[in-house]
């Protein structure tokens, strides 16, 4: 059985926790920061966990992070 590929996407923006949870950057940051209010900036700071429906759909790119 050949080894099973991960998504070079995958690799680079996800991250999984002990826990098996995924975590990703904050969207949103790229640009037109001017538009958005200070405590938009200031949550959006750091990394975040994804939510379930979006879980399913990184782990199984992501074949050997579990």
């Amino acid at each position: 059985m050949p080894k099973m590929k991960t998504k070079s996407s995958c690799k680079k923006r996800f991250k999984v926790t002990a826990k098996g949870r995924v975590v990703a950057a904050q969207a949103g940051k790229r640009h037109g920061m001017i538009k958005r209010t200070n405590k938009f900036i200031r949550d959006a700071r750091g990394t975040t966990t994804l939510s379930k429906a979006d879980e399913g759909i990184v782990k199984p790119m992501m074949p050997y992070s579990r």
